[in-house]
């Protein structure tokens, strides 16, 4: 009796990465199909003279046609408007700093591009992601899936993926997560495959290379306000530390944002719109004469002003805690989810290849604390945290 093929659907998307996954899974035994994701051609939202999605599926077909695979173009990009620009501009707006990769892979890869890819028949999607899966089989004979950390420490991508489901990791593959960057490369280059030297994107996801301020001028229009520098010495960070009878309250002390004042610290200089910066960052302030350079350390998009701070060590900058609500949580292990009053010690991160950090898990009712050992920097609202066991991506949720 013959064994039927495998259908994977492949996020061929330009790059190696996706152009080795598509290799190694025909070389694997299954039926390949190369799918290219077209995510922008949006006029009344200019991005650049380039045309970056034409170069990129043009190498796709090219490897394609090398494989000898299937392969054609999807056009997403009305979705991707909806789900990602149209989120992207909204947060900004109300002062957060959306991810748009980690919202791509949940909203676009992982939720369109996989439905998509079952009913045109598959069995799995795949996609050049640095991370791997793990299945383990149940008492009851269900399984359970694992998102853990790809092989290669310096490209691992596992933060990126840290919304998606278990319904959505049991229809995906990752077959470069057990491979470094540099072996990667090789394969392509013994394969003579055309991207093998190709760089990597450093653009929005499937949008190509973009200066953000650009981007969000076109629909979050400048608006003049000032920078105030508030001193390192400021009353506020000379306080001690208040002494509370309950864990919680002292949680939700160690999490909260500081609110600051115009009166606060001295006007520096002027900026174009306080929804074009956010914490921690350094570039674009265009304020000189500071014995240290300038740090963001927050925005008030209501007042339209940037507080900012001298040095990377400006305690302004750092915090020991936060919080998730209930409506922005995700448990990737839907059987490890905190009850209230549980709590779980894990490895965590808050921004894409940031070393893990110890961390204290704390559900309470509304939502979840995140308790680091170490104080953390640049804490930014909108962005997301995630949290390990051992190699393990167990959670993650949008910091408030």
């Amino acid at each position: 009796m013959l064994r039927v093929k495998k259908k994977v659907i492949v996020g061929l998307s330009g790059g190696v990465d996706s152009s080795v996954t598509a290799y190694l899974l025909k070389e694997q035994g299954y039926e390949v199909i190369g799918l290219f994701m077209k995510n922008w051609h949006d006029d009344s939202v200019t991005i650049s003279d380039e045309c970056p999605w034409l170069e990129d599926s043009n190498d796709a077909l090219i490897v394609a046609e090398k494989l000898g695979i299937p392969f054609q173009t999807v056009d997403l990009s009305k979705e991707y408007k909806e789900r990602i620009v149209d989120y992207m501009f909204n947060e900004y707006e109300r002062g957060r700093t959306p991810n748009p990769d980690v919202l791509c892979n949940r909203e676009i890869k992982f939720d369109v591009f996989l439905k998509i890819a079952l009913d045109l028949g598959a069995d799995f999607v795949a996609t050049g992601h640095y991370c791997r899966k793990g299945t383990s089989v149940n008492s009851d004979g269900s399984e359970t899936y694992h998102l853990l950390a790809g092989v290669d420490g310096n490209k691992d991508q596992s933060y990126f993926l840290c919304q998606l489901s278990q319904e959505q990791l049991k229809k995906t593959l990752f077959p470069i997560g057990e491979l470094t960057k540099p072996e990667v490369r090789r394969i392509a280059a013994d394969t003579d495959l055309i991207t093998a030297d190709k760089k990597d994107s450093q653009g929005l996801c499937f949008i190509g290379k973009v200066r953000l301020p650009d981007f969000l001028q076109q629909k979050l229009k400048p608006k003049k306000g000032v920078i105030v520098e508030i001193p390192a010495d400021a009353e506020r960070y000379m306080q001690k530390t208040t002494a509370f009878s309950d864990k919680y309250a002292e949680l939700a002390h160690a999490a909260e944002k500081p609110i600051y004042h115009e009166q606060d610290g001295k006007v520096v200089g002027e900026h174009q719109g306080a929804h074009y910066f956010t914490t921690g960052q350094r570039k674009g302030l265009d304020v000189g004469g500071t014995p240290e350079p300038l740090f963001v350390i927050d925005t008030d998009v209501k007042t339209n002003v940037i507080y900012t701070g001298q040095g990377k060590q400006h305690p302004g900058l750092y915090r020991r805690t936060l919080f998730i609500h209930d409506s922005e949580l995700h448990w990737v292990r839907e059987d490890l989810r905190l009850a209230i009053d549980g709590t779980m010690d894990v490895m965590a991160r808050i921004r894409y290849r940031q070393p893990l950090q110890k961390a204290r898990l704390y559900k309470v009712e509304g939502g979840l604390y995140v308790d680091f050992k170490e104080k953390q920097s640049a804490i930014t609202e909108g962005q997301f945290a995630a949290w390990y066991v051992n190699d393990e991506l167990i959670g993650s949720g949008v910091i408030s």
